[in-house]
């Protein structure tokens, strides 16, 4: 039973102990001793590896729910986009929220919708991608941090940014008879 409480925690990992379901410590990479359960328990968290999540659809599945989102211009406009993030602090990843991965995926969400909600078609679909993925990132990062979930957003990537599929043939017809008329 003493024995039990041998762990080794990984050079990608750290572990994070509690004492009676209370938060006790943080240990790094290396063999580690805790006591056995019922008295201490160890959670191990990848601190150095990079998470993703996309966003709007994955592999060719559009998801109409998380990708249309309205304008500042009163249009629609579809995307998908990506989050790239890591862990930054064990603990406050393991006790702050209750589902780490879907809170960063909300946030992110409801970053680019209000970013998005700021902003007219015309600069979404042709120039500001970069100006977006940066207000997004850091408007994600503020939350986050306001929320103290211990996660450092590396990089938000627009990955396709169109009007509605109902009403793209349309739209390019405009952008042609704009062309056509400068």
């Amino acid at each position: 039973w003493a024995l039990s409480g041998v762990y080794f925690v990984q050079p990608n990992e750290q572990a994070v102990v509690t004492t009676f379901g209370r938060y006790s410590r943080s240990e790094t990479p290396g063999l580690r001793y805790h006591l056995p359960a019922p008295i201490e328990h160890v959670e191990r968290v990848q601190v150095t590896s990079l998470n993703r999540i996309d966003i709007g659809g994955a592999s060719g599945a559009d998801i109409p729910e998380e990708s249309l989102m309205l304008t500042g211009d009163e249009n629609i406009v579809d995307l998908d986009f990506s989050v790239t993030w890591r862990v930054a602090d064990a603990p406050r990843y393991v006790f702050t929220l209750r589902e780490p991965e879907e809170a960063v995926k909300a946030v992110a969400e409801s970053a680019m919708r209000e970013v998005i909600g700021r902003s007219e078609i015309q600069p979404i679909l042709t120039g500001a991608r970069q100006t977006i993925e940066t207000a997004v990132q850091d408007l994600m990062q503020r939350t986050l941090d306001h929320y103290g979930a211990g996660v450092v957003i590396q990089q938000v990537q627009l990955q396709r940014v169109d009007p509605p599929a109902q009403v793209i043939d349309a739209f390019r017809d405009v952008q042609a008879a704009r062309a056509d008329l400068e």
